[in-house]
């Protein structure tokens, strides 16, 4: 299933940055969720969601094959949209071991499609999500959607949430990516 959402820009507070366009994922071996995000110089300090969506695999499917078909749908999203940098989940969990792997598995799908596609990879964990999209690290799954429909201007909560999530993603990195620069600068590491 996918989703386009046009013309949704949202008005954020951070330093300008250049044109870029930022896919997040929300790793997940039943739904993968993805959000193609944008944030332009010439329209200062604004993001829309320019597609997001949710890939899906049979659950009744042994897991190498549902592996398999969230790389083949997640590269040939990341080849048809070419974003700039991609960003996936940090996977942690205290208790479920079984959903542990499998989103682990599936983050490593994602990571391995960003690799072959020569595109930078970026990890936030949940907490961190959380502290930039809501202003607090501690916020539910529900306040982070709400505010990520807020932040950008939609006119309805993203769904499923794995879709919210990947979208929340991709606006944690544009709102790290000024100091992530500016520490690059500082080090002199900048490319």
């Amino acid at each position: 299933m996918t989703v386009y959402i046009k013309d949704t820009s949202c008005l954020v507070t951070f330093d300008k940055i250049e044109h870029m366009f930022i896919l997040g994922i929300d790793p997940g071996l039943t739904r993968c969720g993805y959000g193609l995000v944008t944030s332009s110089s010439e329209s200062r300090n604004s993001w829309k969601v320019l597609k997001a969506g949710v890939l899906t695999s049979s659950y009744g499917d042994p897991t190498h094959l549902r592996l398999k078909e969230i790389y083949r749908q997640l590269d040939e999203i990341v080849r048809d949209l070419t974003p700039d940098a991609i960003v996936v989940e940090k996977v942690f969990f205290k208790v479920n071991v079984k959903t542990a792997m499998a989103v682990g598995q599936s983050s490593g799908i994602a990571l391995l499609v960003a690799s072959q596609n020569n595109i930078p990879v970026f990890q936030y964990g949940a907490t961190e999500v959380k502290q930039a999209i809501a202003g607090y690290g501690q916020a539910t799954k529900s306040q982070i959607q709400t505010m990520v429909a807020k932040l950008c201007g939609l006119d309805k909560i993203p769904g499923p949430p794995d879709v919210a999530d990947a979208i929340g993603l991709a606006i944690t990195h544009m709102i790290a990516l000024p100091y992530l620069k500016s520490i690059e600068k500082a080090l002199g590491t900048s490319s």
